[in-house]
């Protein structure tokens, strides 16, 4: 038995990894693949059973996974960026969410016979639209910029305020029948004693940890350990003080600790992050082969027909109605109120509630999950094959990707993201160095703090728009990092690096990249150059070659103080001076060089 469990174990990890890999490499929502593996493993094969690979610390281990994922969620959310989100943001996680959230609510109770409680609470559940889900659609789909960070932030914020709205009503349904309540007021006092113990103890613990880290109290390689383990601490005691209040509890936590001034939790954020996507991987398979055929057969053509009320009228309901007044057009609220997919917040904590109540024994809790698994499908397939062509036919997707990503937001980066933006082309910088930021910022440039190689970045780079790299650092490791990266996602051709050191030409940085790379700007022009050259006053220029004025020409005039970076042709199409290209520029061309200063 102890052999099984093991090779059980080792089995889900390298199917959640192979799924998260594979996901990612065709560009889809991981959990399709999460939800295909474990319903081979589960129902259709009967080779994983959780309830007895796990016994009795299924429960638990669920709980845990869920307050691990809603405290990531949570670390996400800072109020000063909600603060500055346009009113439409600020409707959807607001007036939105209680329009989604009854409209759900009644259709459940009408069209399943649920009672009042369960509709309810199934229809919190259903308020949130995760990012880990939203994010890859974006990519594929490619909209405009206004209802990519709409449906972004919406992503991001909606989590743990539909967490905690879940939460509250899981708590009613509780005191109402699991306490034996005998009137409306015992209710309330148990209802605001959960409300009580997880913002108190959320708050003080988020508070404390804070001060701990800003002050450097404990050691950095003490931090993520110390956290993770006070996650697990206050959850435990706020369910000990009041029974399923750990899940508030750890979402304040979270909420404080990502709002509290001078306390860096970007390194923490990271960690959990990892450790989300390794608990969100195994813990789709599992629920998903708990699923059980018979349960499916049980909600039959009733949870397609919530399915059509929640994408058809609950979705485009909250959208239309918050963005009332608003400058959006009509074919960027549709689009909008088309894609709001359903991802593994919504299904770990429908099954943690499920297995609660099931053993308080509440009519119809066991349908619960699979009713929540049939919307989830539901919204992913649907929107995920159908958003894109509709995006093109409303005529609200991105044109092209002719945008760059441009890894460095140092001098040399910067000159050449403001010759690029001064020709109308999207920038986007990254840097993990924030006086390289803070200068980009002030320059009005368009900048992502963090690691473009990370996690953190998969989720939350927005690649919207942008379709060539350009990786400008004197780092040659993580040029080549990042070129592997990216490579997949925007093609090699569309990739471009400059050489670090042009003594290295050859050798190391160049076996580092491969024998193909497109190399920027020609053999002898390194980082370090370049940046030498910036700081010595050389500046960008663009001319436009004509008839008395080709190419020859320009080469006479400027000689070696003209650096070529890139050229538009006469039909606007930009092509970059590198290594192994050879680019003759003819008449009505124009070539943007980093000109010197004359001697």
């Amino acid at each position: 038995m102890e052999e099984h469990a093991v090779i059980a174990l080792s089995i889900i990890g390298v199917v959640a990894t192979l799924s998260q890999w594979f996901a990612w490499w065709v560009k889809l929502p991981a959990i399709v693949f999460l939800l295909l593996a474990g319903l081979v493993l589960g129902p259709l094969t009967g080779w994983l059973d959780p309830d007895a690979l796990f016994g009795d610390l299924l429960f638990p281990i669920v709980s845990l996974c869920v307050a691990i994922i809603l405290f990531e969620g949570s670390l996400t959310l800072r109020f000063d960026q909600i603060r500055d989100l346009q009113k439409v943001v600020r409707n959807l996680l607001t007036i939105g969410a209680a329009i989604i959230w009854a409209i759900i609510a009644v259709a459940t109770h009408f069209i399943l016979n649920f009672s009042w409680e369960l509709s309810l609470l199934f229809g919190a559940l259903m308020v949130v639209t995760g990012p880990t889900v939203i994010v890859p659609m974006l990519r594929t789909v490619r909209p405009n910029a206004n209802i990519s960070n709409i449906l972004r932030w919406e992503g991001i914020a909606i989590d743990p305020i539909g967490a905690i709205l879940a939460v509250l009503v899981f708590e009613f349904i509780l005191s109402s029948q699991g306490h034996g309540a005998t009137s409306l007021s015992h209710t309330l006092v148990i209802f605001g004693q959960t409300i009580l113990v997880g913002s108190v103890i959320g708050a003080i613990s988020g508070y404390l940890l804070g001060l701990v880290l800003r002050k450097h109290l404990m050691p950095e390689y003490l931090h993520n350990v110390a956290t993770l383990t006070l996650v697990f601490a206050v959850f435990a005691l706020s369910n000990h003080l009041s029974e399923e209040s750990g899940l508030l509890t750890v979402t304040v936590m979270g909420i404080w600790l990502a709002n509290m001034k001078g306390v860096a939790i970007e390194d923490i954020l990271d960690f959990k992050e990892s450790l989300s996507i390794l608990l969100i991987s195994g813990l789709f398979i599992l629920l998903a082969a708990r699923l059980d055929f018979a349960q499916f057969e049980a909600i039959g053509i009733a949870g397609l027909m919530l399915f059509l009320v929640i994408q058809f009228i609950a979705r485009p309901a909250k959208v239309f109605i918050s963005t009332l007044g608003s400058g959006l057009t009509w074919q960027e609220k549709t689009l909008i109120g088309w894609i709001g997919p359903r991802g593994i917040v919504a299904a770990a904590v429908s099954a943690l509630f499920a297995l609660r109540l099931e053993e308080l024994g509440i009519e119809n809790a066991d349908l619960l999950v699979p009713l929540a698994f049939t919307i989830i499908i539901g919204t992913v397939f649907l929107q995920g094959s159908t958003a894109k062509f509709i995006a093109n036919w409303l005529g609200v997707a991105e044109p092209e990707d002719k945008g760059f990503l441009i890894i460095g937001a140092n001098p040399v980066a910067r000159t050449i993201a403001k010759a690029l933006n001064d020709n109308d082309y999207r920038t986007r910088l990254t840097d993990t160095s924030w006086s390289n930021v803070k200068d980009s910022r002030m320059e009005g440039l368009d900048t992502y703090y963090g690691n473009a190689v990370s996690e953190h970045a998969d989720r939350h780079l927005d690649l919207i728009g942008l379709g060539q790299v350009l990786t400008l650092t004197p780092q040659k490791e993580l040029n080549a990092l990042a070129g592997l990266r990216y490579r997949s996602e925007f093609g090699s051709n569309h990739v471009f690096f400059l050489s670090t050191d042009a003594d290295e030409k050859g050798s190391g940085s160049r076996k580092a990249i491969s024998h193909s790379a497109k190399v920027l700007f020609g053999a002898d022009v390194s980082y370090a150059k370049l940046a030498s050259l910036i700081s010595q006053g050389a500046s960008v220029k663009q001319t436009t070659l004509s008839e008395n004025f080709d190419y020859e020409t320009y080469q006479q005039q400027y000689g070696s103080r003209a650096l070529p970076l890139f050229t538009f042709d006469n039909k606007g199409k930009i092509r970059f001076f590198t290594e192994s290209d050879t680019i003759e520029p003819k008449q009505d061309w124009t070539i943007v060089s980093l000109i010197q200063e004359e001697t």
